[in-house]
């Protein structure tokens, strides 16, 4: 197991190359060394969650993605994006200064500050080639987080398709059964209104009907009548009842 950053970077100064030492920005360079160490293994780690995610066997049936786990690699990738994009803005400012120091005379542009300036562009170049390897990261996982919703989206969507084909046969059947109803409820309901006892019918007298068949469409008329309109309004009559229960 590697030791802190901070021992990394004290047991790197201890031991300097002398002849950089005339650049003030001999230790940079150290500095840099031990952070691009610590930035890559962070990279890397990402990547590898990101190839065990595109590479993982989907089950069958209903997909069922681990959301947490995807988004706890969303995050840690933006956290590396992060510190890279600080790095590199901090080791470009630094670049800057030591190019401003070589330039205030000739004394300053040693070879000990050229080799010190190719070392901290080296460093540039490494951390943004990191950097593009973190954005890459990041996009396939957006790619594979995209990929979990839509693949649980198309398979809602084809139940939902199924459910349909399920619903139009039966709205078929209903039809049928409503079909069939209609055309036995006329010859039923008369049947029914000759069945009644206001009508007799004998071998002698033959059809005899009561005059008191009045008395049935009396009470048969206002029920069809309060039902129709019953039925008509019963959403609004519903609607004020449940008005008054909130307002109470």
């Amino acid at each position: 197991m590697q030791p802190p950053i901070q021992g990394r970077c004290l047991r790197a100064l201890m031991h300097p190359d002398p002849s950089l030492l005339s650049d003030p920005f001999w230790a940079h360079p150290y500095l840099m060394e031990q952070i691009a160490r610590a930035q890559e293994p962070s990279v890397w780690a990402i990547r590898d969650h990101v190839r065990a995610l595109e590479t993982e066997r989907k089950p069958e049936g209903r997909p069922q993605p681990d959301y947490r786990r995807l988004h706890d690699i969303a995050r840690h990738a933006i956290h590396v994006n992060e510190t890279l994009d600080a790095t590199m803005q901090s080791l470009e400012y630094l670049m800057t200064e030591h190019e401003y120091y070589k330039n205030l005379s000739h004394e300053n542009a040693t070879s000990a500050s050229e080799d010190i300036h190719r070392r901290l562009r080296f460093f540039q170049s490494f951390i943004a080639n990191l950097r593009s390897r973190s954005i890459s990261n990041e996009k396939r996982l957006q790619n594979e987080i995209q990929l979990a919703f839509n693949t649980v989206a198309q398979h809602d969507s084809s139940i939902t398709l199924e459910i349909s084909r399920a619903t139009q046969l039966d709205s078929a059947t209903m039809k049928t059964i409503a079909f069939v109803t209609l055309t036995f409820l006329p010859p039923t309901f008369i049947c029914a209104i000759f069945s009644m006892s206001f009508f007799n019918y004998g071998p002698d007298t033959g059809w005899n009907m009561s005059s008191n068949f009045w008395i049935y469409w009396v009470f048969a008329i206002p029920t069809t009548v309060f039902t129709t309109v019953l039925w008509t309004y019963w959403g609004d009559i519903r609607d004020m009842i449940l008005l008054k229960k909130e307002q109470n």
